[in-house]
């Protein structure tokens, strides 16, 4: 009877190491399915279009009859609409960061962190009109000029989005960091806004680095935001004012748009997506890497 427990017992455990093996091979497929089909349509796409073309021409216009293949006014959108983002993100979140790792009690912080990733919930497509039809009327009436598609508001709502992302990693890093140091600090005298900035804060640095990485990688693959408020007019300018198209927003309008599968025009989607997927794996990895040396670091 025992032994028979132990059997049935011996069986189940295999049972859920395979079903645990399984989800994990799922997922590495996954990974390997998305890089084969985009590296399989790329290379259909740059037989015909120069690779030195598509990286320096300075005109995207795949959709008209005289067409261009520069990738450049769409990155250029894309860093552009991120820039704003982050310059949001990464001032309130770390401020939001320091107070609730060292200031809030853990009574305050149990509420206000709950309260604040409440933000990251909310789909990005209301984040998008949220943008088009309160955030852009308001810079209306700041700046007359603005466009009524423009990358500052978009932007603006992409850095509102991305602060629980800044704020909860970096508040990892900085409660992270050993209460040796903050015991320390005090033993010489420092008060508490000296502790946070000059011995708490570079000993995280690490961590808030790798958080900052990862909030770029999210702001630079953000659809709808761009899609909805900052416009469909690829520019090579670094202007917020007017309209311009981000990698992701040109990518959505292909892809719902009349194109024919098969052609060349259909296949810049591919182009675009392989050269989004790098750009996000090479930040992902530099990120990977920060986090590692830190954890190494007080292990």
């Amino acid at each position: 009877m025992l032994g028979r427990k132990k059997f049935i017992l011996g069986l189940k455990e295999k049972l859920i190491e395979k079903l645990l093996f399984l989800c994990s091979f799922l997922s590495v497929l996954t990974t390997f399915g998305i890089i084969f089909i985009l590296s399989a349509e790329s290379i259909e796409f740059f037989k015909e279009v120069p690779v030195l073309s598509f990286l320096t021409d300075t005109q995207w216009t795949p959709l008209f009859v005289n067409k261009h293949f520069g990738i450049l006014p769409l990155l250029c959108g894309t860093i552009l609409t991120t820039f704003i983002a982050i310059s949001v993100a990464l001032p309130i979140g770390l401020i939001s960061a320091v107070y609730l790792s060292e200031y809030a009690s853990d009574k305050t912080r149990n509420i206000i962190k709950p309260l604040m990733e409440i933000l990251a919930a909310v789909p990005t497509v209301v984040y998008g009109y949220f943008a088009l039809l309160f955030i852009t009327p308001l810079l209306k009436k700041i700046i007359p000029s603005i466009s009524g598609f423009n990358a500052l508001s978009s932007g603006l709502v992409m850095g509102i989005m991305i602060i629980p992302l800044v704020a909860s990693l970096s508040e990892d890093a900085l409660r992270s960091v050993p209460n040796g140091l903050r015991e320390g600090a005090y033993a010489l005298g420092s008060t508490r806004l000296q502790l946070s900035f000059k011995v708490i804060f570079p000993a995280a640095l690490s961590g808030i680095i790798a958080a900052l990485i990862l909030a770029i990688s999210r702001a630079i693959g953000e659809t709808m935001i761009v899609a909805i408020a900052a416009g469909q007019q690829p520019r090579l300018t670094l202007n917020p004012l007017v309209p311009i198209e981000t990698i992701t927003a040109y990518i959505v309008q292909v892809s719902l748009g009349d194109t024919p599968h098969g052609t060349l025009e259909y296949r810049t989607i591919f182009a675009c997506g392989m050269t989004l997927f790098l750009l996000t794996l090479c930040l992902n990895i530099i990120s990977f890497k920060l986090k590692k040396k830190f954890q190494e670091i007080y292990e």
